[in-house]
């Protein structure tokens, strides 16, 4: 059974947290403890029913406010599937948390209140999924019970979404009108919305099919390396570590990067089992057949597809900070397990996300979403956002605070 990751996105009261807790509840997928919890929390709808959004909304300010602010994790299956969703805030001030969960996200449903239309923030996170390559955007046009299911309302909306989808360059959108509130069109198909001939929001999430990875290469990038060097097994070496992509097999030739040493892979082994071909996602030890020095932070990668190695390249930037961009401080960028010294070397522009322009010669604050050019001391393993966005993403820590400060999605080389 697969999995589907997906986040929700939208503005503030857009209904968020509410379209999330009708699906949970409208497929079972509520614990009785749980359901007993909101029952208990007094918290009601202006029609006396249960208010939903309690069950993504954990932080005690959360339930206080009515309101998101950092990504909620909740997880149920059916029978044709198994989802994660994070639930995103909607205030610009959490954009940062947005981007976080949005990394980890095939798919991306963006809420918008039929009576407001296409906002500020409907931009903002639509801009974002394309900045991280997100696979498929679906536009959930809520709170239809509130402009009485009027069709022209819900094309008038897919109209001004779709000049937008133009404008950015997303590809794959799709479009449902629902009442989160009311639970139209979110299990079961609207019987107040017969215009629409579409499927409900979970048929559409059981059904929809994302691109694969087969064009793209795979990584290895090794988490740690084991050696017991015990008597039993003294000669045993294996590299662990998460698959990026399909078509890691035995016997196949690689390089291990940023060295250039070259191998074959011996075997793959997955919980004491053997495997022949590992897939995307699944944790594994590698076996190659040369004693190769390899250590925590190295990829292993297709000697017929590497990756790149360099030290100087252009990305993308989220900025998380509190602390504007400095450029003349030494940050650290952690991609995957590797942890390198880097400086940005130049800002070149941030995004009006509204306009979709670039401005010149503005500092890089708190939420702001631009471009930089970045020098690291040492060799950085990655690929292009455009080849492969699963292993073009980073983050970069504060060394002063270790806080992270930014996400990064590289670009080229510089």
């Amino acid at each position: 059974m697969n999995i589907l990751k997906f986040i929700t996105a939208g503005s503030v009261d857009d209904g968020k947290s509410t379209l999330i807790g009708r699906l949970l509840y409208d497929t079972n997928s509520i614990l009785d403890d749980q359901l007993e919890a909101i029952k208990k929390a007094n918290r009601k709808n202006n029609d006396g029913t249960v208010d939903l959004a309690i069950l993504t909304d954990g932080l005690k300010a959360e339930r206080e406010q009515g309101i998101t602010i950092d990504v909620a994790y909740k997880y149920f299956q059916t029978e044709r599937r198994k989802f994660i969703i994070a639930d995103a805030p909607g205030h610009i001030q959490y954009t940062r948390n947005m981007v976080t969960g949005a990394s980890n996200s095939d798919l991306i449903i963006i809420l918008i209140d039929a009576r407001k239309g296409v906002i500020e923030q409907t931009k903002r996170h639509s801009f974002l999924a394309k900045l991280l390559a997100l696979k498929k955007v679906l536009v959930c046009v809520n709170k239809m019970d509130m402009v009485d299911f009027d069709q022209s309302v819900y094309e008038n909306i897919k109209i001004d979404y779709l000049a937008l989808a133009s404008r950015l360059g997303l590809e794959h959108v799709d479009f449902l009108p629902v009442s989160a509130l009311k639970g139209d069109n979110i299990v079961h198909a609207s019987q107040r919305m017969s215009w629409y001939p579409g499927v409900s929001l979970l048929d559409y999430l059981e059904t929809v099919e994302l691109e694969d990875n087969k064009e793209q290469p795979w990584r290895f990038p090794v988490q740690w390396v084991v050696r017991p060097q015990t008597d039993e097994l003294h000669d045993y070496r294996g590299y662990a570590g998460r698959v990026l992509g399909e078509g890691l097999k035995v016997g196949e030739e690689v390089i291990v990067l940023p060295s250039g040493a070259r191998s074959t892979v011996k075997a793959i082994e997955l919980a004491e089992n053997q495997l022949e071909e590992a897939h995307d996602g699944q944790s594994i030890i590698v076996h190659l057949n040369d004693d190769v020095d390899i250590s925590r932070g190295d990829f292993i990668v297709p000697s017929n597809r590497p990756a790149l190695a360099e030290r100087a390249f252009d990305a993308n930037i989220c900025w998380f900070d509190s602390k504007s961009l400095d450029d003349s401080q030494v940050y650290l960028l952690q991609n995957h397990s590797t942890l390198t010294k880097v400086k940005i070397t130049d800002v070149f522009y941030k995004f009006d996300v509204n306009s979709q322009e670039k401005l010149f010669g503005e500092e890089i604050k708190l939420n702001d979403i631009g471009k930089v050019s970045l020098k690291a001391a040492t060799d950085v393993v990655f690929d292009k956002h455009d080849d492969f966005p699963e292993n073009s993403r980073a983050i970069l820590i504060d060394p002063r605070s270790n806080l992270t400060v930014a996400a990064l999605m590289i670009e080229n080389i510089a």
